[in-house]
């Protein structure tokens, strides 16, 4: 456990938690391999990967840490209106970006007509509030996803309402104080989860609260984790950090026990998993791994959906063979890398760098 000296050390380098960023990364591409099996094998008991939606509460988490270790010593001076600037560049593009491929493949998906249902006016609110992050979950041929364009846009939906309670609230919490908010939303996910046999919900319009619950825990938790001080130095590694973290997604997917080992695995599992990510020692030959690793989770994260929606398309109107599947499913996740890879360095990133000159004054995040 690192000691108050070395806190202090830590904060006035501002370390870089290269393990943290490349499991942010693998994280995301199970994001990506789950939203195409859930598709291919639609009985969870079956899937191998079924549990690997728990990935957006290890997100939640990792960035309740991430926050509070950038911006706790930073809040107080760079005030509200700097703090929204800042997320909003680091964030928003690719918001936008994915409403974009969203709208894109809405239009041009060979296997549906859907915008001949929907005509150009329900389309373009569609689109509104998909760039504006505006729950609507107006398709039920889509399950009432919030953001029917690209739906893992309503994580980033309850990122930012976390975001704001951080900036106008949270950062003003002694760990006292954020104790029992860490509990109260340690509550609701059971509650949840009792209710609704899992925590899988947030993403559509008929489990909308249940987003709230996720967020509220893991991100607050992440925050603990920094503001206790639990950084466990270990040598597991980079190697070691990722079996421990799939170890998570690949636990059975059951009805009847999913109530009781999903809030286990976000209410402990994933804060230990920070804390020890945050403490573990990298091999420098992994570096560059990592630091690509974590880059390209976002892009990843926000760009993907849309041809995973082509991709339900397909599978309903073509009914191809399983084999067939077991050779689409592993290129489209290699070629969505190789996207978004390019996605980020073309666009994103020169969108950001013109972003922050113009609006921040050549300040740095």
């Amino acid at each position: 456990m690192i000691t108050t000296e070395n806190r202090t050390n830590l904060l006035a380098s501002k370390q870089h938690f290269e393990i943290l960023d490349g499991l942010r990364g693998v994280a995301a591409i199970v994001v990506v391999i789950y939203h195409f099996m859930e598709i291919a094998i639609t009985n969870y008991n079956k899937n191998f990967l079924s549990h690997g939606f728990l990935a957006v509460d290890f997100f939640f988490c990792l960035s309740g840490f991430v926050i509070a270790y950038a911006y706790d010593s930073r809040a107080p001076h760079i005030g509200i209106t700097q703090f929204f600037k800042l997320r909003l560049i680091r964030l928003h593009p690719l918001v936008v970006i994915g409403s974009v491929l969203g709208l894109i493949t809405f239009l041009v998906d060979p296997y549906s007509d859907l915008y001949d249902v929907y005509g150009l006016g329900k389309t373009f609110l569609l689109f509104l509030s998909s760039v504006f992050l505006i729950p609507y979950p107006a398709m039920p041929e889509r399950y009432t996803n919030l953001f029917c364009l690209n739906a893992p846009a309503w994580s980033l939906f309850w990122e930012y309402i976390a975001n704001i309670f951080y900036i106008i609230v949270l950062y003003r919490l002694g760990k006292k104080k954020l104790i029992p908010l860490v509990v109260i939303g340690a509550v609701c996910l059971c509650y949840v989860a009792v209710r609704a046999t899992n925590v899988g919900g947030g993403w559509g319009g008929q489990n909308f609260w249940d987003g709230g619950a996720r967020v509220l825990y893991s991100f607050t938790a992440g925050m603990l984790v920094y503001r206790l001080n639990w950084i466990i130095k270990n040598r597991l590694g980079f190697l070691g950090m990722i079996v421990l973290l799939l170890a998570a997604f690949l636990v059975p997917f059951n009805d009847k026990y999913n109530f009781i080992t999903e809030p286990i695995l976000v209410l402990f599992y994933f804060p230990l998993l920070v804390a020890l990510g945050a403490g573990a020692t990298l091999n420098p030959s992994f570096k560059k791994i990592c630091n690509l690793s974590g880059e390209i989770s976002y892009p990843l994260y926000m760009v993907h959906y849309p041809f995973v929606w082509i991709f339900l398309t397909y599978v309903a109107e073509v009914q191809p063979a399983a084999s067939s599947l077991w050779v689409v499913i592993p290129v489209s996740v290699l070629l969505l890398i190789i996207f978004s890879y390019l996605v980020m360095k073309f666009v994103d990133i020169p969108l950001r760098r013109y972003l922050k000159e113009k609006f921040l004054n050549h300040n740095r995040k």
